[in-house]
């Protein structure tokens, strides 16, 4: 069952062989063989063992008829999943063996079975039952390696849920044979469509993604309606039992009202249609010419060689870390060979979104290899990383609720003939003449470095929350002191000029001011102020470019907030460049999104 209450509500793989059973008789009983395993997999283990006089098992049940028993409709899951399997004798990696049932059952069919684990106390609980000559191992799928084509077969029951499903077909194509098995027998989101982060894999995004690995689906059974009554087994059991799961296993009574509540969420979930639980049964029928994968810092050279030849300059290792170190950043790509061929990222970002706070991505780095550039199909690489990257991380149910991004006109074009895709705003460029370099007496400024009192910081967030609430009817990334720190006082390689202006005669703020300098002149790459100072701040950057010899300003920002630029006097001018929003997963419309983004050239990572 669940190893964690925050991340899944119900069962994972847990089991317990049938002959190591723990009978409840009597009235006095022996110290619960199950209080040192994870919550609430202890609770489950006992109340079941209360409830039933055994715990065999603590994966879901499928229930035949509403006279079956918990247990025996445990059974029957096993041996519908085993009924799945190729011939013995063959050899079997099973992930995440739980605490031994289905190994042991394996091993007794003549299976050549070998289990993984990365849970202690499971393993703890298998030596201990099973003894140590049983081939169990402590590996998470990331860390377990074999030599390619080792198994026939590869099993998860109940463990697909809590693994990167790009790792498990990357894992499960290099460790089995040619015309080897992959079942997985687990739950499901069968649809996403409000906010929120679900935990669990949407059940058409696995199938598509099994495809792009070289694998056929051979069966899918829709198994929801009988696993669903497991959800009632288990709040019956822990109401009846509340008393002994509370000093057997010395819980205390939130850690039960919250299971409960998980449980009773799950149950409105498998009734509404959101969640299910399915049978996939997928073959390995070929390799694929370009594999997918998740990158991460042993991938570093391979990514920053592709991005030289895509943009003819260097990112540094120092650039990389700044903008993919952080666990909010991701990367897919898609190899040929030993060639890293094509590159997806997107930077975490938080974002004000109709004035509540979500995560959004901004997508860069979007690259092809100039070898591979002219397949421009949905079985080339660009749709693959691009496809894959927004069913694994955007739309509802997933990491970020939203994309944005500033892709040229190519990447737009394909990306919107295949349905990737959707135009919601464009970029205007405004500029303007420098101005005197005489003072403005009624403001003065002040140059924000790293080194800033907490009051400096304060002022910052202030002048971003009077911004928010001009923009909240609006798309905007979060431009508070946190932010200013990391994007522009941070980066390893450019330099802006952060600059705060202020009331002279009073400690009010007016406004944030961030430029940069360089032979095009000078050009505002952010404003952090209420809509109404845009020209005060822009007034200020025309004489500060005037003192600097700069031979203009000019900024960028989304053609929907241009009105507030051009009472400025400045010259506007068309910009080709589209503002793109996910149409392939899930999430809000387009329509929705559609001329309400604040973007400006700082919402770049490269400029």
């Amino acid at each position: 069952m669940t190893k964690s209450i925050n991340h899944h509500l119900i069962p994972d793989t847990q089991h317990y062989r049938q002959t190591d059973t723990f009978t409840a008789t009597g009235m006095s009983t022996p110290p619960s063989p199950f209080r040192d395993l994870t919550f609430p997999a202890n609770v489950y283990a006992h109340a079941l063992s209360l409830q039933e006089d055994k715990a065999t098992d603590l994966h879901y049940g499928l229930f035949e008829n509403d006279k079956t028993s918990l247990s025996t409709a445990q059974q029957f899951s096993t041996n519908l999943l085993m009924a799945r399997l190729p011939l013995p004798p063959c050899r079997i990696l099973q992930v995440d063996v739980g605490l031994g049932t289905t190994f042991s059952l394996l091993r007794q069919h003549g299976y050549d079975v070998h289990g993984i684990t990365a849970d202690t106390q499971q393993l703890k609980y298998i030596q201990k039952s099973l003894g140590p000559e049983a081939s169990v191992s402590h590996h998470s799928l990331e860390t377990y390696t074999a030599e390619p084509g080792s198994f026939d077969a590869v099993l998860f029951q109940e463990s697909a849920q809590y693994i990167e499903p790009l790792l498990i077909f990357e894992k499960a194509m290099n460790l089995l044979t040619l015309s080897g098995d992959l079942i997985i027998i687990d739950e499901f989101a069968l649809k996403y469509d409000s906010v929120g982060i679900s935990r669990l894999h949407l059940l058409q995004d696995i199938i598509e993604l099994a495809g792009r690995f070289g694998f056929k689906l051979l069966e899918h059974l829709d198994l929801s309606t009988m696993a669903a009554p497991t959800l009632d087994h288990l709040l019956r059991m822990t109401t009846t039992h509340r008393r002994s799961l509370l000093q057997d296993l010395a819980l205390n009574t939130e850690q039960l009202q919250q299971l409960d509540e998980s449980n009773r969420n799950y149950r409105n979930q498998y009734a509404s249609g959101h969640h299910g639980y399915a049978l996939l049964h997928f073959r390995k029928k070929s390799l694929p010419k370009w594999r997918l994968q998740l990158l991460g810092k042993n991938h570093i050279p391979a990514m920053l060689g592709l991005f030289k030849d895509t943009f003819h300059h260097d990112m540094t290792p120092a650039t990389w870390q700044w903008k993919y170190g952080s666990n909010l950043s991701h990367q897919v790509g898609a190899w040929l060979g030993d060639k890293l061929i094509a590159h997806y990222g997107g930077v975490g970002r938080k974002i004000l979104f109709f004035g509540q706070l979500q995560m959004a991505v901004q997508i860069c780095d979007v690259m092809v290899d100039t070898s591979e550039r002219g397949i421009l199909t949905r079985r080339g690489p660009f749709f693959l990383t691009t496809a894959t990257f927004l069913e694994r991380f955007i739309g509802y149910g997933k990491p970020y609720l939203v994309g944005f991004g500033f892709p040229n006109e190519r990447h737009m074009k394909i990306a919107e003939r295949h349905g990737l895709y959707a135009t919601v705003g464009r970029m205007t460029e405004f500029s303007w003449s420098t101005r005197s370099r005489f003072p403005l007496w009624g403001t003065r400024l002040h140059l924000i470095s790293h080194d800033q009192t907490s009051l400096t910081k304060a002022t910052v967030n202030q002048c971003w929350q009077r911004m928010a609430k001009d923009l909240q009817n609006a798309i905007a990334g979060v431009r508070d002191w946190e932010y200013v720190l990391h994007r522009y006082l941070n980066h390893p390689q450019q330099r802006y000029q952060v600059i705060l202006v202020k009331s002279r005669f009073s400690p009010r703020a007016r406004g944030i001011l961030v430029l940069r300098f360089d032979p095009e002149g000078c050009e505002i790459l952010d404003l952090i102020a209420p809509l109404a100072e845009i020209p005060l701040l822009i007034t200020h950057a025309r004489r500060l470019a005037g003192l600097q010899g700069a031979a203009r300003v000019f900024c960028r920002i989304t053609e929907n907030f241009a009105r507030h630029f051009a009472v400025t006097g400045g010259t506007q001018q068309s910009v080709n460049i589209h503002i793109p929003a996910n149409t392939w997963s899930d999430g809000p419309s387009s329509e929705t999104l559609k001329d309400r983004w604040w973007l400006m050239s700082g919402d770049k990572d490269f400029r």
